[in-house]
């Protein structure tokens, strides 16, 4: 299968002083050397086959400045987030990673020392994650806020990518990691709330950079029977389990897990229970599984917690220790709105 490609720092105006070509061969191209079909990002497309046996799995998404991210984050976390938060997707369907592509609508005039920086940083995660560039396009749009998008590319088994569709009442509700860091981290870095240093650089590093739980994907093939990652809120994203899967989702409050910096602020002022049902940034797997087959996975990934049941109905509702309801404030991170 051939995926469209564009020269990376193709434009239509050239700007003095920078020579696309050159940051294409000088910067660029080393990202997708190892990458099989990629011709070095010499051709107008790459070529790219799943391994044997394996459905293709893809994704896509879009971040903005002043939306998905602050305008002056490091440029290597920028090009991380970017790609981890589509990597958490491949994750959220038991896929491996392959490769990804990249678009950019970056501000006039570029600032090559930002893109060798923001270069970096996928270098980086592509040695984490053992994948390698495709290819990608960029335009650049004035002084409009800068505009990233990625595709990556997975591969999974046939007929085993994991839903968000298969739920069923008796199922446990369960998710990876601790919820609400990334919520907490955008605030110490708004300084709306006050923390210590050690809690402040741990917050704002899991706002910063999610960790795409791919491993345990891999795990969730065939015992899971939903999954999704969180990244518009517990609330939010179970909600979205509960309508693909036409059941009722109860969370219980008292068991959401927390890292100790979450658990300070929570147990300082109650109202940053909001801020871990539904701030967003988690980009943890929420899933539904058997009760066997949880008591399984937890032998072996001792980072996944049971948060809740699945229930015959509809909707989702949080309960305190007592059974009663708990309302938040909101539901989950909407486009259009500044909370992240």
């Amino acid at each position: 299968m051939a995926f469209a490609l564009r020269s990376l720092l193709h434009r239509k105006r050239r700007q003095p002083g920078v020579d696309e070509f050159d940051l294409i061969k000088r910067l660029l191209a080393p990202l997708a050397a190892a990458v099989p079909g990629t011709f070095n990002l010499t051709n107008d497309a790459a070529v790219v086959s799943p391994p044997a046996g394996q459905d293709l799995v893809v994704t896509k998404d879009m971040v903005a400045a002043g939306v998905h991210f602050l305008p002056d984050d490091p440029p290597d976390l920028i090009a991380r987030k970017l790609l981890r938060v589509n990597l958490s997707d491949l994750a959220a369907m038991g896929a491996s990673p392959l490769g990804y592509l990249v678009g950019a609508a970056f501000r006039e005039p570029l600032d090559e020392s930002w893109l060798i920086r923001f270069v970096d940083g996928l270098r980086a995660d592509q040695e984490t994650f053992g994948l390698g560039l495709l290819g990608g396009d960029t335009i650049t749009v004035g002084q409009a806020p800068l505009v990233l998008s990625l595709t990556a590319l997975g591969a999974v088994p046939q007929g085993q990518a994991l839903t968000r569709s298969g739920a069923v009442p008796g199922d446990v509700l369960a998710v990876s990691g601790t919820l609400g860091d990334g919520a907490l981290g955008l605030r110490c870095l708004r300084d709306e709330v006050a923390v210590d240093t050690d809690d402040h650089e741990f917050l704002v590093d899991r706002y910063r950079l999610p960790r795409p739980r791919l491993e345990l994907g891999v795990k969730l093939r065939g015992r899971a029977t939903a999954v999704l990652d969180i990244s518009d809120g517990l609330i939010a994203d179970a909600g979205h389990l509960s309508e693909e899967s036409n059941v009722a989702i109860r969370i219980d409050a008292e068991r959401l897990p927390l890292s100790g910096a979450a658990q300070r602020l929570v147990g300082r002022d109650p109202k940053h229970l909001d801020d871990v049902l539904t701030g967003g940034d988690d980009y943890e797997l929420l899933f539904t599984i058997g009760e066997a087959d949880l008591a399984a996975l937890t032998e072996t990934d001792a980072g996944v917690s049971a948060i809740g049941v699945v229930e015959a109905g509809s909707g989702v509702r949080v309960v305190d220790g007592m059974g009663v309801d708990i309302t938040p404030t909101r539901t989950g991170w909407r486009h259009g709105e500044f909370t992240r």
